[in-house]
């Protein structure tokens, strides 16, 4: 017969199963995925915020972006990195600290959802109503566009994880080298019937509001730009709709990847390391897209070279 720990405080991490050999290797992966994720995410807030050129709704709406990788990244990573290097018996973490962890984990997938989902209306509105975009994308069109974004991601989580910690917990072992709110309800001995019903509904409202928005927004935008004749309109429509499908597309693969190998036990060390990739890649090929993609970054980032080459031949 099992023997139950009921609501214990101190939980048992499962860890990645990591060969000695691979140990140091994946460990400087994650510790240089992380620094690299924090200098550029960081990198680009601060270049928009510094040059006003960039204060344009397109760019203020992407701040969202880094900042949601920034944050969902440093809940993740440092404790991953130190997990690496320990033994399993070692692998413990505080109850209460899994709860933010989990919220944390989650309101980043779901905000990179609503984000894009803003995102793709500013492009709408600047492709297929651009007389009226000045009129329509003021600064408090964005500031209210970035708090639905933050506030419907926060209130889905919140009532996620609400479900979650009203259970009692008979179990002490997350099956996951970091928590995330299945993990945390399978520590329960109870009925989670609602929890999976509320999850599943989670999942599919977000994803049909996502790509649904996604598809209406771009077959608009395409059969604008077929009919006009506007060469101008078609490059920038081109240009700035490839950059967000890009990185819409790497988002949307990541999760639907995490979500699909939990239908498949065979491969959980498989399931573990794509769903820390789901954080790692997004994180990083974002600044890397929109950096490259964008002729105002491109201008910027050459002026403060030239400006810094100027200074040095000095």
């Amino acid at each position: 017969m099992e023997n139950y720990t009921f609501n214990s405080f101190t939980l048992q991490l499962e860890g990645l199963k990591v060969k000695e050999a691979s140990m140091y290797p994946v460990f400087f992966f994650f510790l240089f995925s992380y620094l690299f994720i924090m200098i550029a995410n960081v990198g680009i807030v601060v270049l928009i915020f510094i040059d006003k050129s960039l204060h344009q709704p397109m760019y203020l709406l992407f701040c969202n972006l880094p900042v949601n990788d920034v944050i969902g990244n440093s809940i993740l990573l440092p404790r991953l990195l130190s997990d690496i290097l320990k033994p399993p018996s070692k692998l413990l973490i505080a109850y209460y600290e899994c709860v933010v962890q989990a919220f944390t984990t989650h309101m980043f997938g779901t905000t990179s959802h609503t984000v894009l989902m803003i995102m793709a209306f500013d492009r709408y509105v600047a492709i297929c109503n651009p007389l009226r975009y000045a009129a329509i994308m003021t600064n408090k069109m964005v500031m209210k566009l970035t708090v639905s974004a933050w506030g419907v991601a926060f209130v889905l989580v919140g009532i996620l994880l609400g479900l979650t910690i009203r259970l009692n917990r008979c179990r002490t072992l997350i099956t996951n080298p970091y928590c995330d709110n299945p993990s945390l309800f399978k520590l329960s001995c109870e009925s989670v019937f609602i929890n999976n019903i509320y999850g599943l509904t989670f999942t599919v409202v977000l994803f049909t509001a996502s790509i649904g928005s996604m598809v209406l927004t771009y077959t608009q935008i395409t059969v604008v730009c077929l009919t006009s004749k506007n060469q101008s309109l078609n490059s920038k429509a081109l240009q700035t709709c490839s950059t967000h499908l890009v990185m819409y597309m790497v988002m949307l693969f990541c999760g639907m990847l995490v979500i699909a190998l939990h239908r498949f036990p065979q491969y959980s060390n498989e399931r573990k390391m794509s769903a820390i990739l789901f954080h790692i890649i997004p994180g990083s090929l974002n600044p890397i897209i929109y950096g490259v993609q964008s002729k105002e970054i491109q201008k910027f980032m050459l002026k403060l070279f030239r400006s810094r080459k100027v200074l040095s031949s000095k």
